[in-house]
């Protein structure tokens, strides 16, 4: 049995992808187009993504601009930023929507940087799940004599330097999330 570590290191890139996603998501004090990538807005009787029905640009480091494409989804999408759970309050001028992104109080600022943590820690758990999977299979190719002991010892320590090298990058991302929420 050849045991190829590419599979398993490309899953475990994968929940830093995931986790920067997640971190893109997270309002920080400035505007960012990505903080309403989550947003879905009721449109033509189905639940849709607002970058669907409209356009998001960011004109000036605190505002948002959406500018909805069809006049009728206006109050669907306005309704949907008011729902969303990131404290921002539209102001609709005909199909354009301004959203100020106010400065955040400290103790928002500390809930985000936990919030961020329990997404890290969710990369995390994810990564060991893969790293558990690798060990059972090289461990599973030991015991029915496909590969010797030796090998399987230094797959092993292969699945597991990935698997470190992956956390480090994971903290290094939450570290500077971190620091970008806490900057005044």
């Amino acid at each position: 049995m050849v045991f190829d570590l590419k599979e398993y290191r490309q899953r475990m890139d994968g929940a830093v992808t995931s986790l920067r996603t997640e971190f893109a998501g997270l309002r920080t004090g400035r505007a960012n187009a990505a903080l309403l990538d989550g947003i879905m807005v009721e449109a033509y009787g189905q639940m849709t993504p607002l970058n669907q029905v409209g356009s998001v640009s960011v004109p000036e480091s605190r505002m948002l601009l959406v500018s909805v494409w069809d006049k009728s989804q206006v109050g669907a999408v306005e309704r949907a930023l008011r729902q969303s759970n990131l404290g921002i309050n539209p102001v609709v001028d005909g199909q354009t929507m301004r959203i100020p992104m106010p400065p955040l109080t400290e103790e928002r600022r500390k809930d985000l940087a936990k919030i961020a943590s329990g997404y890290a820690e969710q990369a995390k758990i994810a990564v060991r799940n893969v790293r558990r999977d690798a060990m059972e299979t090289v461990k599973k190719a030991e015991k029915n004599g496909e590969m010797g002991e030796d090998e399987q010892k230094a797959h092993e320590a292969d699945i597991q330097k990935a698997t470190d090298s992956v956390i480090d990058n994971i903290e290094d991302a939450l570290k500077a999330k971190s620091e970008e929420i806490m900057q005044i």
